[in-house]
Protein backbone atom coordinates (compact mmCIF):
# COMPACT_ATOMS: atom_id res chain seq x y z
CA UNK A 1 0.00 0.00 0.00
CA UNK A 2 1.35 3.39 -0.67
CA UNK A 3 1.87 6.02 1.10
CA UNK A 4 -0.66 8.87 0.79
CA UNK A 5 1.16 12.68 1.10
CA UNK A 6 -1.20 15.74 1.60
CA UNK A 7 -0.30 18.39 -0.83
CA UNK A 8 -2.32 21.34 1.25
CA UNK A 9 -1.37 20.97 4.48
CA UNK A 10 0.94 24.02 5.39
CA UNK A 11 4.29 23.10 7.37
CA UNK A 12 5.88 25.62 9.28
CA UNK A 13 9.77 25.81 9.57
CA UNK A 14 12.12 26.98 11.76
CA UNK A 15 15.50 27.37 11.37
CA UNK A 16 17.76 26.76 14.41
CA UNK A 17 19.34 29.63 16.08
CA UNK A 18 18.33 32.89 14.83
CA UNK A 19 15.03 31.11 13.62
CA UNK A 20 14.10 30.14 16.99
CA UNK A 21 14.45 33.48 18.19
CA UNK A 22 12.65 35.19 15.39
CA UNK A 23 9.25 32.90 16.56
CA UNK A 24 9.83 33.52 20.27
CA UNK A 25 10.26 37.15 19.59
CA UNK A 26 8.13 38.16 16.52
CA UNK A 27 5.79 34.95 16.24
CA UNK A 28 6.82 34.11 12.97
CA UNK A 29 8.34 30.86 10.93
CA UNK A 30 10.94 30.73 8.57
CA UNK A 31 9.58 28.99 5.83
CA UNK A 32 6.66 27.53 4.47
CA UNK A 33 6.17 24.25 3.34
CA UNK A 34 3.20 23.33 0.82
CA UNK A 35 3.63 20.23 -1.08
CA UNK A 36 6.57 20.64 -3.37
CA UNK A 37 6.15 24.12 -2.76
CA UNK A 38 8.85 26.19 -0.61
CA UNK A 39 7.94 29.86 0.39
CA UNK A 40 10.98 31.58 3.08
CA UNK A 41 10.68 34.80 4.86
CA UNK A 42 13.33 37.26 4.33
CA UNK A 43 16.66 35.75 5.45
CA UNK A 44 19.24 38.51 6.40
CA UNK A 45 22.66 38.50 6.87
CA UNK A 46 23.03 37.54 10.05
CA UNK A 47 24.87 34.99 12.90
CA UNK A 48 22.68 33.17 15.44
CA UNK A 49 22.32 36.03 17.61
CA UNK A 50 21.08 38.64 14.89
CA UNK A 51 24.26 40.17 14.82
CA UNK A 52 24.57 41.70 10.95
CA UNK A 53 27.99 41.45 9.53
CA UNK A 54 29.78 45.13 9.42
CA UNK A 55 31.29 44.10 5.94
CA UNK A 56 28.65 44.28 2.87
CA UNK A 57 29.80 41.57 1.13
CA UNK A 58 30.05 39.00 4.06
CA UNK A 59 26.59 40.42 5.18
CA UNK A 60 25.43 39.35 1.70
CA UNK A 61 27.10 36.03 1.82
CA UNK A 62 25.63 35.24 4.96
CA UNK A 63 21.80 36.16 3.98
CA UNK A 64 22.80 33.42 0.91
CA UNK A 65 23.81 30.96 3.62
CA UNK A 66 20.55 31.58 5.80
CA UNK A 67 18.43 31.48 2.92
CA UNK A 68 20.55 28.05 2.57
CA UNK A 69 19.90 26.74 6.12
CA UNK A 70 15.96 27.41 5.96
CA UNK A 71 15.78 26.06 3.22
CA UNK A 72 17.12 22.77 4.19
CA UNK A 73 14.71 22.91 7.30
CA UNK A 74 11.79 22.81 4.89
CA UNK A 75 13.72 19.92 2.56
CA UNK A 76 14.93 22.12 -0.24
CA UNK A 77 18.29 23.32 -1.33
CA UNK A 78 19.35 26.52 -3.72
CA UNK A 79 19.23 24.19 -6.74
CA UNK A 80 15.09 24.04 -6.17
CA UNK A 81 14.91 27.59 -6.08
CA UNK A 82 13.20 28.99 -9.02
CA UNK A 83 12.28 32.97 -7.41
CA UNK A 84 13.86 35.37 -5.44
CA UNK A 85 12.96 38.56 -4.16
CA UNK A 86 16.25 41.14 -3.02
CA UNK A 87 16.07 43.69 -0.52
CA UNK A 88 18.66 46.27 -0.83
CA UNK A 89 19.10 49.35 1.33
CA UNK A 90 21.66 51.32 -0.87
CA UNK A 91 23.47 54.31 -0.07
CA UNK A 92 21.81 57.39 0.89
CA UNK A 93 21.44 59.81 -2.19
CA UNK A 94 22.15 56.64 -4.71
CA UNK A 95 20.26 56.16 -7.81
CA UNK A 96 20.06 52.36 -7.93
CA UNK A 97 21.35 49.61 -5.66
CA UNK A 98 24.62 49.54 -7.11
CA UNK A 99 27.66 47.12 -8.24
CA UNK A 100 28.75 46.82 -4.46
CA UNK A 101 24.95 44.31 -3.97
CA UNK A 102 24.78 43.43 -7.33
CA UNK A 103 28.60 41.82 -8.21
CA UNK A 104 27.98 39.75 -4.73
CA UNK A 105 24.62 38.91 -5.74
CA UNK A 106 25.50 37.68 -9.10
CA UNK A 107 28.71 35.54 -7.79
CA UNK A 108 26.08 33.87 -5.05
CA UNK A 109 24.04 32.76 -7.30
CA UNK A 110 26.69 31.43 -10.28
CA UNK A 111 28.46 29.56 -7.38
CA UNK A 112 24.81 28.22 -5.50
CA UNK A 113 22.58 27.15 -8.82
CA UNK A 114 24.93 25.09 -10.42
CA UNK A 115 24.10 26.91 -13.71
CA UNK A 116 20.27 27.41 -12.63
CA UNK A 117 19.20 31.19 -13.40
CA UNK A 118 15.69 31.58 -11.34
CA UNK A 119 13.58 34.63 -11.83
CA UNK A 120 14.90 37.46 -9.65
CA UNK A 121 13.24 41.07 -8.54
CA UNK A 122 15.51 43.47 -6.81
CA UNK A 123 13.81 46.04 -4.72
CA UNK A 124 15.77 49.50 -3.00
CA UNK A 125 14.42 50.19 0.23
CA UNK A 126 14.58 53.03 2.63
CA UNK A 127 15.03 50.96 5.87
CA UNK A 128 14.73 47.07 6.72
CA UNK A 129 13.95 45.00 9.87
CA UNK A 130 17.16 45.20 12.02
CA UNK A 131 18.62 49.05 11.88
CA UNK A 132 22.16 47.37 10.71
CA UNK A 133 20.51 45.28 7.56
CA UNK A 134 21.32 46.41 3.90
CA UNK A 135 20.35 43.26 2.44
CA UNK A 136 17.28 41.23 2.57
CA UNK A 137 16.54 37.49 0.52
CA UNK A 138 13.14 36.02 0.31
CA UNK A 139 12.94 32.92 -1.95
CA UNK A 140 10.26 30.10 -3.58
CA UNK A 141 11.46 26.88 -3.72
CA UNK A 142 9.94 23.75 -5.67
CA UNK A 143 11.48 20.45 -4.26
CA UNK A 144 12.64 18.20 -6.70
CA UNK A 145 12.36 20.54 -9.72
CA UNK A 146 16.22 20.86 -10.27
CA UNK A 147 16.12 17.84 -11.84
Amino acid sequence: MSEVIDRTTPTFHVTPGYGVTARELLGYSQAVRIGDRVETSGQGGWNDDLVVAEDLEQEIVQAFDNVGRTLAEAGATWADVVHVNSYHKAEPGAESIGDGHNRVMVREFRNRLGGRAPVWTQTGVTVLGLATMRIEIRVTALVGSAG
